[in-house]
This record gives structure tokens, C-alpha cells and sequence, in this order.
């Protein structure tokens, strides 16, 4: 059955480069489908790859080549749950490596300007006071 919701990431020109490098760095991810203009349009041609369709450790994700109209930024990242220092670091790596960016708190850009959180599952669960856990109950 088709998902009903899809994450659209709009590139330049090179989606299918970056859905190709996802699907090598990440488990549970493949580029699944690659759609090409069926004749010449204004700004391309026949053939030109126009949208990839790929996942992302299971996420479903189109890559649209929209051009340079828009720019990626913080405010859209891909958040990406580690189990241990050793996934956190290949992960990181391969996208810091591969032309991207290195910046703070987890955080780094591929080399397409798409941000990722590469952290640490046990960073992402939610600190209370001893006391409340013992009674399972959390301050509001």
C-alpha cells in the first residue's frame, strides 16, 4: 500500500546522485523509482531526470529537480537515531566526508544543504528526577 504521506526534497539538479548516496549510507533505504521528462521542456529536455523516488531507513521520500529557486536550511532535517557511538560516527562521516558540513549538537549538512541530526537514541529520551521515575509520573 502507498503511504500517505511523503517527505518532498527539492534539489537543483542532482537528486538522483543524493538518493543514490542516501540509499548506500543508510540501512533500509533505496532509490525505488526514477521519472524522466517524457519530451524538451523550458529549462531541460527529454530525458532529464525530473523526480526520484527513494527511501530513507523506511521513510518515503521523493527527490524533485526544481532547480535553484529554493535553498535547503535548518528549518527541515532529516533526525536520524543512533544506537551507539561507532553508527553515530559512520553516519556522520559519510555525510561530513562526501562534501558536506560539519556543525554543532549532532547536526551536519550533506553536500546537497540538506540537514541531518545524527544523535545518540539514550540523547533523545526525556531527563526527570529520580523520584518521579520511581512513581511514573513526570512533572508537567
Amino acid at each position: 500500500m502507498k503511504p500517505k504521506n511523503t517527505i518532498c526534497v527539492w534539489f537543483d539538479k542532482d537528486a538522483l546522485e543524493a538518493a543514490r548516496f542516501y540509499a548506500a549510507t543508510f540501512p533500509n533505504s533505496e532509490v525505488t523509482k526514477v521519472h524522466a521528462a517524457p519530451s524538451d521542456y523550458p529549462g531541460g529536455k527529454k530525458g532529464d531526470v525530473l523526480t526520484v523516488d527513494f527511501t530513507v531507513l523506511g521513510i518515503p521520500c521523493v527527490g524533485l529537480n526544481g532547480g535553484p529557486t529554493f535553498k535547503h536550511s535548518e528549518a527541515f532535517s532529516f533526525q536520524i537515531a543512533t544506537d551507539n557511538q561507532d553508527e553515530t560516527d559512520r553516519y556522520w562521516n559519510a555525510i561530513v566526508d562526501n562534501g558536506g558540513q560539519e556543525s554543532q549538537c549532532g547536526w551536519c549538512k550533506d553536500r546537497w544543504g540538506v540537514s541531518w541530526q545524527i544523535t545518540p537514541r539514550v540523547s533523545r529520551m526525556p531527563l526527570r528526577p529520580a523520584a518521579t521515575r520511581r512513581s511514573g509520573r513526570s512533572r508537567r
